[in-house]
Order: structure tokens, then C-alpha cells, then sequence
């Protein structure tokens, strides 16, 4: 197979991968889609712009280090305003670099954009590190400018460009400032402080919007006169690295670039999914528990069983809806009954449920108020118990994954704090006390 033949695989490949990860973006529920929604645009966008071959140069590097300045000389033309004071740009920016020649081979519409981004020292900690994430892995290619010794602040800030796993130029801008001693001892260091982040190669040197220098003139007369002239920009060896990169691997890099993003937007999404339905389970968990120990506290007579186990099953359903799936009441009567058989010894604590309903049935309900706590906190428990372990059934999508139903309740009754839990639903039975007809005696 050919070397061309091997990058347009590549290339489809990772096209492909977006588009499987927007598709499983819109199999989400419409709650989960409203949360990703700004995901689901990048992705759009991303889809766009690998389908197109848009390459996007992103510069970073702190205030008045030039990135503007780069910007305008490498397109020809002024397209950002250079201000001497620095800081001027405060927010992500980005514009067509249409005199650079180039296009991805097969992409008609392929285009390279250079984006400007604030100083990172305007932006700072956890601002910087989202600024990074959000700016550079949209990135086929980062400039790094510098204009001086390395500092601790872009130190730290490359660190994190490293990490998003693009290809960094370190780009020394005003090397007009400095004299051929000065600038080759300040090479040698820079070199040396981020070996391993940097190759030799990706360090290049630019004079974007050289000093003027003072000439002096003859005029037709004889005298002489002094003129400040400013040189024209410097920035041929950047502009003939960047296109060589562009050149050799402009369609790897929109391919590479393509897939990680969408790997990673995957991961996001699968996160967002999972975060927002353990939400939702253990909120309806809780509630439910708390439900069926209030209905089955009471309840008069095996009514109270009844409507415990109805709850169960209300509850599994409605889980079930949460995951993805739709189980039917029967399925759901089916899958609680599985559960209790799984926990075994666990079952006699509905003993003290059945115990409870059948000396409220012999009294009359008289029992009642001697019952009341003790057995709707043991039917609220076994409630809990029934829908953590239908909660772990649907996070492994309708199974039990390598585990039984009886290692999984085990695992869940070694893990949970009883105490806690019959602590909680303790005080939610006496909240509805009042409304109990027995609650004055």
C-alpha cells in the first residue's frame, strides 16, 4: 500500500470517528443533549473543518512577545492591531492565512487559519489551563512565541500545551533586539529548558516588527540628514517550516487532530452520561426507598407488602428508563424478585417486614404504632438494597457483567452503610408522622 494511499485511510478513519461520536451524542436523552449541547457544536464544527482540510495555526506566548504582530507579517497585510503596550487581544481570534500557497492534496477547500489567543499571563491558573484545552486541541499546529528567556508562567503554560499532544514551534520573536553573542547564550538555555517538550528543529527565529534603525542620507545638496527607517519583517524561516511541516504531514495532523478530538469529546460524553444518571438513579433510589417505607409503615394488615413490592417494581421500571432501556412492570416484578432471591440471608430483614404486617393484621392495626419505624425502615432498606443492585444491572446495559446477581447484591450489602441508611429513612417516616392517625397516641 502506498504511502498516499495509507494517509487518506488514515484520513477517512478519523472522519469517520467524529461522525460515530456525534451519533452517539444524539442517541442521548434530550436532558443529556441539553447538557452537551456546546459539545455537539465543537463536533459539528470539528466535522467541518476536517472535512474541508482547514488547518488552524494557534499562537501562544505572553503579552507584547508579538503574536500579533507574526500574525500580520506572515499573511503580508495588517489584519490585527499591534499596540507597543501589550494585552490588547482579549479573546480567541482567528483569520485566513490566504497568501501561504498551500493546500491539503484532495481537499479543494483546505485553507490554513492563524489564531491569536490572550496573553497567558493575562489569563491565569485554572483560566490558562481551559484556555489551553479548549483552544489547542482544535489545533493542527501550536506556535509557541517567546521573546526572552523562558519564564516559570510559560514554563508552565507549554507543560500544558504538551499534554493536548499537538506539534509545538517555539517561535523567538524580536531577535533584532539582541547581538549574535547575546542571542546564541539565550538560544543555548532555552534549548536546554525544554528539551523533551521541543525539538532542535521546531525552534525558529523571527523579527515580526523589527526596530527602526536610524540611517543617515545625503540629499542632491550635499547634507547630510538622519531617516528611521523600520526594516521590513523578518519571518521567512518560519514561513518555510511551517509549510515543510504542512507539506510532509498537513493530512496526518487534520486526520490525527480529528480523532483525538473526537476521542476525547467521547470520553466527555460518556462521563456527562454517566455522572447524570447516577444523579438521577440515586435521587429516584432515595425517593423510592423512602416511599416504600412510609406506605409499608402505614399501611394496615399485608396491604402494606402489597404496596411494598409494587414500589419495588415502579421503581426497576423507571430505572430502567433512566439507562436507556424500557422494562415493563412485569419485567421489572421480575428482575426485583431475581434480586431478592440473589441476596439470600439478606431476606430476613423483610422477615421483619412480613413479621410487622402480620401482627398488625392479628391486632387489628393496633400494632401500629409499635411497628411503625422499625418496619418501614427495614422495608425501606431492602428498597435501597433492590434498587442499587438494579442500578448496577443497567450500568452494564442489562447485566450482570463478570459478577452473579448474588456477588453483586453481596458486594453492594459489604459497601453500604445500614446505620446511615435506616438513620435517613428513620426521618423520613417521621416527617409524614403527623398526617399518621396513630401519631397522637
Amino acid at each position: 500500500m502506498s504511502d498516499a494511499n495509507s494517509k487518506n485511510q488514515q484520513y477517512h478513519a478519523a472522519i469517520e470517528s467524529v461522525q460515530a461520536t456525534i451519533a452517539k451524542l444524539q442517541k442521548c436523552s434530550d436532558r443529556e443533549r441539553n447538557e452537551l449541547q456546546n459539545d455537539f457544536q465543537q463536533l459539528q464544527a470539528m466535522f467541518d473543518k476536517a472535512t474541508k482540510g482547514r488547518v488552524e495555526i494557534v499562537l501562544f506566548g505572553e503579552i507584547s512577545t508579538g503574536k500579533s504582530a507574526l500574525i500580520n507579517a506572515l499573511i503580508g497585510r495588517d489584519v490585527a492591531s499591534v499596540d507597543v503596550q501589550g494585552g490588547w487581544t482579549k479573546e480567541v481570534w482567528g483569520t485566513a492565512w490566504e497568501g501561504a500557497g498551500h493546500r491539503i492534496a484532495g481537499l479543494d477547500d483546505s485553507e490554513i487559519i492563524l489564531v491569536d489567543t490572550p496573553g497567558i499571563n493575562e489569563v491565569g491558573g485554572v483560566g490558562r489551563a481551559e484556555l489551553a484545552e479548549t483552544t489547542a486541541r482544535r489545533a493542527d499546529l501550536i506556535l509557541f512565541v517567546v521573546d526572552s528567556d523562558i519564564n516559570d508562567v510559560e514554563y508552565s503554560s507549554l507543560l500544558e500545551l504538551a499534554a493536548v499532544n499537538k506539534p509545538i514551534v517555539m517561535v523567538f520573536n524580536k531577535r533584532d533586539l539582541y547581538s549574535s553573542e547575546d542571542f546564541q547564550a539565550l538560544s543555548i538555555r532555552i534549548k536546554d529548558r525544554v528539551a523533551g517538550l521541543i525539538p532542535d528543529d521546531h525552534f525558529v527565529t523571527t523579527s515580526a516588527h523589527p526596530r527602526s534603525v536610524e540611517h543617515v542620507v545625503d540629499d542632491e545638496h550635499g547634507h547630510s540628514h538622519s531617516e528611521w527607517v523600520r526594516p521590513e519583517p523578518d519571518v521567512q524561516d518560519l514561513k518555510l517550516l511551517i509549510l515543510d511541516v504542512l507539506e510532509k504531514e498537513g493530512l496526518d495532523l487534520i486526520a490525527l487532530n480529528a480523532a483525538l478530538y473526537a476521542a476525547d469529546k467521547s470520553d466527555r460524553i460518556s462521563t456527562v452520561r454517566v455522572q447524570m444518571r447516577k444523579r438521577q438513579a440515586d435521587n429516584l433510589i432515595w425517593g423510592m426507598a423512602a416511599t416504600k417505607a412510609t406506605v409499608v409503615a402505614l399501611t394496615p394488615g399485608v396491604l402494606d407488602i402489597v404496596g411494598g413490592v409494587s414500589i419495588d417494581a415502579l421503581m426497576i421500571m423507571t430505572l430502567s428508563k433512566v439507562y436507556g432501556l424500557d422494562f415493563s412492570l412485569a419485567q421489572a416484578r421480575n428482575l426485583s424478585k431475581a434480586i431478592a432471591k440473589a441476596a439470600g440471608v439478606f431476606a430476613l430483614g423483610e422477615l421483619t417486614s412480613w413479621g410487622a404486617s402480620a401482627l398488625k393484621t392479628i391486632t387489628f392495626s393496633f400494632a401500629t404504632p409499635l411497628t411503625i419505624i422499625p418496619q418501614g425502615a427495614a422495608a425501606g432498606f431492602s428498597s435501597y438494597i433492590i434498587g442499587r443492585a438494579a442500578q448496577h444491572y443497567f450500568e452494564h446495559g442489562g447485566s450482570w457483567g463478570r459478577d452473579s446477581a448474588k456477588d453483586v447484591v453481596s458486594h453492594i450489602l459489604q459497601s453500604t452503610d445500614k446505620d446511615s441508611v435506616l438513620h435517613h429513612l428513620k426521618d423520613e417516616i417521621k416527617k409524614k408522622l403527623p398526617w399518621n392517625r396513630h401519631a397522637a397516641k
